[in-house]
């Protein structure tokens, strides 16, 4: 593995740009790049870890369930999705339910198919 350290991005920095950065006001400055640059890298990488999925099932061609985590909060999203650059990606068309919302849900399932049973057999 490359390991790069400040010292090296100093050393680099100073040698490309042609004066020496190992001064006390340049090093600052390096220090709070690097520092800045670490930042958002981690940043990056903790949306996009945010973002992804645990679960994903399919319920027709444009329609998904999944399950992810979302600032430190799982979520139960039933959306629409849409295709853009070959990627499937989730619309703002659906919902998303906290684990107690969807426990909730479940729990009125039984009741929510009896009244499908009731509305359909009208329709009949």
């Amino acid at each position: 593995m490359n390991e790069m350290t400040e010292f090296k991005v100093r050393k680099m920095a100073g040698d490309k740009l042609g004066f020496d950065l190992s001064s006390p006001e340049p090093k600052k400055f390096v220090r709070q790049v690097v520092e800045s640059f670490l930042l958002s890298q981690q940043q990056a990488q903790e949306e996009e870890e945010e973002e992804e999925p645990v679960v994903e099932e399919p319920l027709s061609n444009k329609r998904r369930v999944t399950i992810q985590d979302f600032r430190g909060k799982t979520l139960v999203s039933i959306r629409e999705y849409y295709e853009k650059d070959g990627k499937q990606l989730p619309s703002s068309k659906g919902i998303s339910l906290t684990a107690e919302q969807w426990s909730t849900f479940r729990k009125a399932v039984p009741t929510i198919e009896e009244s499908i049973k009731k509305v359909e057999s009208r329709l009949r």
